[in-house]
């Protein structure tokens, strides 16, 4: 049975209600409508505390979710299986796959010693993240100009518009655990934000911690970029918001991310289908709001983001 059919017989027995809509409305409201509120609000979440943790792990203001490289692998896993005419499930699961690797590779490559410095880390963000933003260059120099290529570049923007209950079978679960990972580790990522020597001092394994922190960080990115596509600014604003409103203490800076930036996209998505007869991608608005608010948020607080 479809999810909406079993959601709908749960409500009708939880709380009966007399049948007085059409069928027309109930497909939309269940089908398209749900589906789509359901993801916008699990990428929002699932961006915005990424990006608050790894603000924390690497004490910089500056870092979002795809500070390892994440979305520019997972970009060019989209471009290339689009490329080769696979389906959506194939290009979300190629999508998830790079980002992952993306990561890994990072992580490898910021080895130093048994240990990973956070300067490391960055530096290996930064090449991975080139490395593959030049590859997704090369995949649409290459793609048909008629139709791959149009559709690389507006799923490289951002967007809910294919949002559907299978991807939130599947995407729902890996947001949910990183998201819970997280928030379980928020005292953790406060000893990391003092530096490596001083959490080591209070009897914190920073290199595990480390390696869970991006991990969860790493699934919960992917699987927002594998439905998505490519929402910037939605991790590194929201962190900064939440942090004005309830401190840097990331015990409750993270619930607060979580919450605030997924109320940020969904309304965010809600204007994007209804501003114009076409529908905006997500990419372009949250660019379009994070910019000039994060300019603000510059000038308000003159750096001092603790």
């Amino acid at each position: 049975m479809p999810p909406a059919d079993v959601l709908g017989v749960l409500i009708s027995r939880v709380a009966p209600i007399p049948h007085t809509w059409s069928d027309t409305i109930e497909v939309v409201v269940l089908q398209i409508r749900l589906p789509r509120i359901l993801l916008g609000l699990g990428v929002g979440a699932a961006l915005s505390v990424s990006g608050s943790a790894f603000q924390g792990l690497f004490r910089n203001p500056l870092v979002s979710p795809d500070i390892l490289g994440v979305s520019a692998a997972a970009g060019f896993g989209a471009a290339l299986a689009i490329l080769f005419s696979a389906n959506n499930v194939m290009i979300q699961l190629a999508s998830m796959a790079f980002g992952l690797l993306g990561v890994l590779l990072a992580y490898a490559l910021s080895r130093v010693h048994r240990s990973s410095p956070v300067i490391m880390l960055v530096l290996a963000g930064v090449i991975v993240g080139s490395f593959f933003g030049a590859l997704t260059s090369v995949t649409k120099y290459v793609a048909d100009p008629e139709q791959k290529l149009p559709a690389i570049t507006f799923w490289l923007l951002g967007s809910l518009g294919d949002a559907s209950w299978l991807k939130v079978a599947y995407v729902g679960p890996v947001i949910v655990a990183g998201v819970a990972g997280l928030l379980l580790s928020g005292w953790q990522i406060n000893l990391l934000a003092l530096g490596d020597e001083e959490a080591r001092a209070l009897g914190v394994r920073t290199e595990l911690m480390k390696g869970v922190v991006i991990v969860c960080a790493t699934l919960v990115t992917s699987a927002a970029v594998s439905v998505s596509g490519l929402i910037g600014w939605v991790g590194l604003v929201i962190p900064h918001v939440c942090r004005m409103i309830v401190g840097p203490d990331h015990r409750r800076l993270l619930p607060a991310s979580v919450l605030v930036g997924a109320a940020f996209l969904l309304a965010i998505d809600n204007i994007a289908r209804t501003a114009t007869a076409a529908e905006i991608p997500l990419g372009i608005l949250t660019a379009i709001v994070g910019t000039p608010f994060f300019a603000y948020l510059l000038r308000r607080t003159k750096g001092g983001w603790q």
